[in-house]
């Protein structure tokens, strides 16, 4: 057994969506969650700047003794997941390839819709993953960058929140898509909406329950689950504090955590 926390990184504060499925599947488990809060929005950025921010923020984790890594923010699963092994002597795990995997199965027509960041939708990285697994398979990809401003507005259910879903699905829609990726890290907050918006015969896809679920089997299978009795903690760092932390981590957690404000430069 391994009683070491678990590492969490994201751009933002999107990846408490990942946290809140960890803490969900894997409830005995400690995290340390980090948000660079500073430097958002990896969207926009190079693949070579998004590394080097991942770079330093795994550094940053290591020095909090974790056992493993996840890579919440699909950008920089999308850039960095393999860089990041490859540097790392740590399991390191991202959002895409669990995503993918479970958008697969959930497809009954072979027609996956994906949507995420300018830079997430730029990698093809879902697409490809897909694709992989089967041949067959159509994706449609589509970047939604409003819908983050909109989630971190607190307007995650709105009219404008609504007519902003219509508008960028229509032409997945249009496709016939039978699944849909949620892409980014603040989406699932979106889902009541998306879901409206798509119906009933549209499946979401969650990455980051898949993550979190992937995650369980691999520490279950590497005997490396926290059989700790104590109180697990969950402790979160950020790059820059501002309200929008406070905002979705009672969306997503239910509770307000106060963060601890860190250098990042400095890893």
């Amino acid at each position: 057994m391994d009683n070491r926390p678990i590492g969490i990184f994201d751009s933002g504060v999107g990846g408490l969506t990942v946290a809140k499925q960890v803490i969900k599947v894997l409830g005995n488990e400690n995290i340390v969650y980090f948000g660079d809060t500073a430097r958002l929005p990896y969207g926009s950025k190079s693949k070579e700047t998004v590394t080097r921010f991942s770079k330093q923020i795994v550094r940053f984790l290591l020095t909090k003794d974790v056992k493993s890594v996840i890579i919440a923010c699909n950008t920089a699963s999308a850039n960095s997941l393999e860089e990041l092994q490859k540097t790392f002597d740590i399991p390191i795990f991202g959002v895409v390839v669990p995503g993918a995997s479970e958008a697969v199965k959930a497809t009954k027509n072979k027609k996956v819709g994906i949507i995420g960041t300018v830079g997430t939708v730029r990698t093809n990285a879902y697409k490809k993953l897909i694709c992989d697994y089967d041949s067959n398979i159509e994706v449609f990809s589509k970047a939604c960058p409003l819908f983050v401003p909109l989630v971190e507005e607190d307007w995650t259910n709105n009219e404008i929140t609504r007519l902003t879903a219509e508008k960028y699905l229509k032409e997945l829609l249009d496709e016939g898509i039978d699944s849909l990726v949620l892409g980014c890290t603040h989406y699932p907050l979106l889902k009541q909406c998306i879901g409206d918006v798509v119906g009933e015969n549209v499946k979401l896809v969650d990455p980051a329950k898949e993550t979190a679920l992937t995650v369980k089997k691999f520490l279950t299978e590497n005997n490396m689950l926290n059989d700790s009795k104590e109180e697990n903690h969950h402790i979160f760092y950020v790059s820059d504090y501002t309200e929008q932390f406070d905002v979705l981590c009672k969306k997503a957690l239910k509770k307000v955590y106060k963060p601890h404000v860190i250098n990042i430069e400095s890893y």
